[in-house]
C-alpha cells in the first residue's frame, strides 16, 4: 500500500530543507500513477515494511526513478499528520509480523503538512557548521503544530554529528494555512548558543515562488544566490509596497500639514519662545 506522496523539491546541495505532503505540483492522475509504481517496485524487490521510492519529476509532470530508502525519512511526519498513522508503530507491528492497521481505501488526504529542518549552520556565512553549547531552546506549539527534536537546553553541537537541531513540522486546512503556521512557528522558535538557518526557512515562506508552488531542486540557488535576500518579487509585492510606502509619506504629510496649522493657532506656542 502506498500513502501518497511528498515534495522534497526545495534543497540546498542535494540536502532537503523543506518537505511538504501532498505535492502542490501532483495531479491526482500522476498520484495514482506514482503511487502504482511505487508498489510495483516494493513488489517486484519483495520488500516489506515501511520504505520510500523517491522520483524526479520534469515540467511535463513525466516522473523518473531516482532510489529506495529502505526505511522511514526524516520528513516522516508530513505523511502522519495528512493521514492520521503512527508510521513508526506500523514499522514496528511489521517487523514483529502483525498486520497494518489499515487498507488502502481507508486512506485519505486530510489537509496540507509543511516540514522545515532546523540546521546548526550560518546561512549568511556560506553555511558554515555552527557548535557549541544551547543556552537556550524554547520549541514552539499551537494548532497543527507539531516539533521532533534530538537536542534540549544544555546539549552540546558538535562537529562531528548531522547538523540537524530539530523538525518544525505544520498542518493546515489548506497549503496556505499549513505555511502560515510554519512562519509564525519559526518566527516563535527560540535558539541561543549557535547559530541556526531559521532565517533562510522564514525567507524561504515568504517567497512568491514558494508561496505559489512554483519551484524546482534548484529553488535555493536560484532564489537565494545572493544570501538571504530572494533576488525576484512578484508585481503583486512591488505593488504592494509601493501602496504602504504611498500611504506613510501621505500620513506624514497629513501630520506635518495639522501640527502646522495648530501651531499657528496656538497662542501658547508663540509665548512659549518668546
Amino acid at each position: 500500500m502506498h500513502i501518497f506522496e511528498r515534495e522534497c523539491s526545495i534543497q540546498r546541495r542535494h540536502q532537503k530543507i523543506i518537505e511538504e505532503a501532498p505535492s502542490s505540483f501532483v495531479k491526482e492522475k500522476t498520484r495514482k500513477k506514482i503511487t502504482q509504481a511505487s508498489i510495483n517496485a516494493a513488489k517486484a524487490s519483495g520488500y516489506y515494511n515501511a520504505g520510500t521510492i523517491e522520483f524526479l519529476m520534469d515540467k511535463h509532470s513525466d516522473f523518473y526513478f531516482l532510489e529506495m530508502n529502505t526505511r522511514l525519512q526524516v520528513e516522516h511526519p508530513v505523511t502522519e499528520m495528512i493521514s492520521g498513522l503512527d508510521l513508526v508503530k506500523e514499522q514496528i507491528n511489521v517487523a514483529a509480523g502483525k498486520k497494518l492497521s489499515f487498507k488502502q481505501e481507508d486512506l485519505k488526504i486530510y489537509g496540507h503538512a509543511v516540514e522545515a529542518r532546523i540546521y546548526a549552520e550560518d546561512p549568511e556565512n556560506n553555511f558554515m557548521p555552527s557548535t557549541g553549547k544551547l543556552v537556550d531552546f524554547q520549541p514552539p506549539s499551537g494548532p497543527g503544530i507539531r516539533v521532533d527534536a534530538g537536542f534540549t537546553r544544555g546539549s552540546i553541537i558538535s562537529l562531528y554529528y548531522d547538523p540537524l537541531i530539530a523538525k518544525l513540522a505544520a498542518w493546515g486546512k489548506t497549503r496556505e494555512e499549513a505555511i502560515e503556521r510554519l512562519k509564525r512557528a519559526l518566527a516563535e522558535f527560540q535558539i541561543a548558543g549557535v547559530t541556526t538557518n531559521i532565517p533562510l526557512l522564514k525567507a524561504v515562506c515568504e517567497n512568491y515562488s514558494f508561496k505559489k508552488g512554483e519551484f524546482d531542486i534548484n529553488f535555493v540557488e536560484k532564489e537565494f544566490a545572493d544570501g538571504l535576500q530572494s533576488k525576484t518579487a512578484s508585481s503583486e509585492e512591488i505593488e504592494n509596497a509601493a501602496a504602504i510606502i504611498s500611504a506613510l509619506l501621505k500620513a506624514r504629510s497629513t501630520s506635518a500639514e495639522i501640527n502646522s496649522s495648530i501651531n499657528d493657532n496656538n497662542k501658547w506656542t508663540g509665548l512659549l519662545y518668546e
